[in-house]
């Protein structure tokens, strides 16, 4: 089971987070082996007023 759950213990989709624009314009967007990693940085943001991504590469 793949899942992603927060410090308490609550379930989380990253499905349900918009896509930020920058994450669109990204080499990684796609590629399976940084999913996980994108998915993370996307949850954790989920929030705050501007996405940072320091992993962005530009398409």
């Amino acid at each position: 089971m793949n899942a992603y759950f927060d410090d308490d213990g609550n379930e989380l989709n990253p499905n349900l987070i918009p896509k930020p624009s920058l994450c669109i314009s990204c080499v990684k967007n796609e590629d399976p082996d940084e999913e996980v990693l994108c998915n993370l940085n996307r949850l954790d943001q989920a929030n705050e007023s501007e996405f940072k991504c320091y992993a962005y590469e530009q398409i």
